[in-house]
């Protein structure tokens, strides 16, 4: 169980979503740098809509636990393992809602917090059914360190958001460089989907994505938000 602090309140948030819901491909400097990603549906094509993938709920990890490189990854023979962390912002859904236009999206957001979209980038390329496997394995979504309500979060549209590995900044960027907002973002997903309390909505990654390694240590980190810190270590069997 993930708990995370409200901020201006005294008790605890528990991520539990029934889903996850992330946008690829919604920074443009982050499609400029897709040819270094090389990975399957990777265009530098600017998308007419959102392109949405899932992530199951296994992934979440709270702030401070270690992301856990697999070791399975090994079985397969890569001349290069590759995984990589991407900095976003996610959304978490307040009210169940279906349809929802862009005025009113707002109003079905409970709050905002960090994530780190870690990504397999070897099974991502292989596999033919797409990101799913790629994006899901167990840890690769640390979330935190807190949630910020929609009401305190002021402009979601104009929201600093950076990641640093090892203490050197790698990506640096800005919400108002999003291609689809927020607002786009929760009305398209809510057509496609019914959307429950607790759901989680991240909204894609600058430029800058870069392999993670034993003994590294990555930080995400949202203006009004905070700091999401993860070290990073390979898997071990005793």
């Amino acid at each position: 169980m993930i708990l995370l602090p409200i901020y201006k309140k005294t008790e605890l948030y528990q991520v539990n979503p029934t889903k996850i819901i992330a946008l690829g491909l919604n920074y443009r400097d982050h499609i400029a740098e897709s040819n270094s990603i090389n990975v399957r549906g990777f265009t530098q094509e600017i998308p007419i809509e959102p392109i949405l993938f899932a992530k199951t709920p296994n992934c979440l990890l709270e702030p401070e636990e270690p992301i856990v490189l697999p070791q399975f990854l090994h079985d397969y023979g890569f001349d290069d393992i590759r995984t990589d962390y991407e900095a976003e912002l996610a959304f978490i859904i307040k009210d169940r809602c279906k349809n929802i236009p862009k005025e009113k999206a707002l109003d079905y957001i409970f709050g905002f917090t960090c994530v780190n979209d870690v990504s397999q980038r070897n099974i991502q390329r292989m596999d033919k059914s797409g990101w799913l496997r790629a994006k899901s394995l167990d840890t690769f979504g640390p979330i935190g360190p807190r949630v910020v309500l929609t009401n305190d979060i002021g402009n979601v549209r104009n929201l600093s958001i950076e990641c640093r590995l090892n203490g050197t900044t790698v990506q640096k960027s800005n919400t108002k460089n999003m291609i689809f907002s927020i607002e786009e973002t929760l009305s398209f997903v809510s057509k496609n989907f019914t959307l429950m309390p607790g759901d989680i909505v991240i909204t894609g990654t600058p430029s800058g994505v870069g392999p993670l390694k034993h003994g590294d240590v990555v930080e995400v980190e949202i203006e009004k938000i905070g700091i999401l810190r993860n070290p990073v270590i390979e898997e071990t069997f005793v």
